[in-house]
C-alpha cells in the first residue's frame, strides 16, 4: 500500500513550550491508524496541524504527494482531509441537517451532496430520526454521530477522528467503532486518535503510541495490544 499521508520529523510549539517533539508516522491508503497515549502526549496538537489548525514549528507534512505546510484549514480539506474533532464542536442552534450540510460547503454537486446526506442517515439512522431537531438537544453520542457524518461529507480521502467515544456510553462506544470499521471496508481511510486503547488497536492496522509529543513505540494493532508496556500502561493489566 502506498503512503496517503507523511509525516516527518514533525515540531509543534505553542511559545516556547514544544509539544511535537519531532513526530514521525505515516498512513496508507485504506488503513485505519490509530495514535494513542496519555492526555498531553501531543495527539490532538499533531491533528490540529495536519488539519491546517496550527502551523508547524519545523517537519514536513505530505498528503497525496502535496506539502501541507502553511495551507489553511479550508485547503486541507479540498484536498481531501477531514477531521471530526474532539468535543464535537456541532453548531448548537443548526438543525441536524444543517449541520450535515455544512460540511459540503466546500460543493456545488447538489446531487452528490443530497447522495451524501443520505448516506450520513444509513449510517447513523438516529440522525434521520433527528434531522429537524436542534443539534443542541441531542445526546453526547447523537453529536458525535453528527461530527462524523459533517466530516464525511466533504467525501474525504482521509478521515481523521479526535477522541470519537470520550464520554460515550459502552453501548455507544461500540457503534462508534463499528462504524469506523464500515468506513475502512467502504474504503476512507482513517486516522484515529483515541484513549480507549484496546478498542483502537483491536481496530486498527498499525498504531504508534505517543509520550511528552514523542512516538515512543509503533507496530501492528494486534503486536501492541500483545506488547508488555502497552498491556500495563494503557490496557489497565498487571
Amino acid at each position: 500500500m502506498s503512503a496517503l499521508l507523511e509525516v516527518e520529523d514533525l515540531r509543534v510549539a505553542y511559545g516556547k513550550v514544544e509539544a511535537v517533539k519531532g513526530v514521525t508516522f505515516s498512513v496508507a491508503e485504506g488503513e485505519v491508524v490509530t495514535l494513542i497515549g496519555t492526555n498531553g502526549a501531543g495527539k490532538t496538537t499533531t491533528l490540529h496541524t495536519l488539519s491546517g489548525l496550527l502551523k508547524p514549528a519545523a517537519g514536513r507534512v505530505r498528503f497525496r504527494g502535496e506539502d501541507l505546510a502553511g495551507l489553511p484549514a479550508h485547503r486541507v480539506v479540498a484536498l481531501g482531509l477531514a477531521h471530526s474533532p474532539e468535543g464535537r464542536h456541532i453548531f448548537p442552534r443548526l438543525t441536524v441537517e444543517e449541520n450535515l450540510l455544512l460540511g459540503a460547503y466546500l460543493r456545488k454537486d447538489a446531487p452528490g451532496i443530497a447522495e451524501d446526506v443520505e448516506r450520513a442517515y444509513e449510517l447513523f439512522p438516529r440522525l434521520r430520526e433527528r434531522r429537524t431537531q436542534a443539534a443542541g438537544t441531542l445526546s453526547g453520542g447523537e453529536q458525535q454521530m453528527l461530527a462524523m457524518g459533517r466530516a464525511l461529507m466533504c467525501r474525504p480521502t482521509l478521515l481523521m477522528l479526535d477522541e470519537p467515544s470520550m464520554g460515550l456510553s459502552p453501548i455507544m462506544m461500540r457503534k462508534i467503532m463499528d462504524t469506523v470499521a464500515e468506513l475502512k471496508r467502504t474504503g476512507t481511510t482513517v486516522l484515529l486518535v483515541e484513549q480507549n486503547a484496546r478498542a483502537a488497536l483491536a481496530l486498527a492496522d498499525r498504531a504508534y503510541v505517543m509520550e511528552t509529543g514523542r512516538i515512543v513505540l509503533e507496530g501492528t494493532g494486534a503486536e501492541l495490544m500483545d506488547d508488555e508496556s502497552v498491556r500495563k500502561a494503557y490496557l489497565g493489566e498487571d
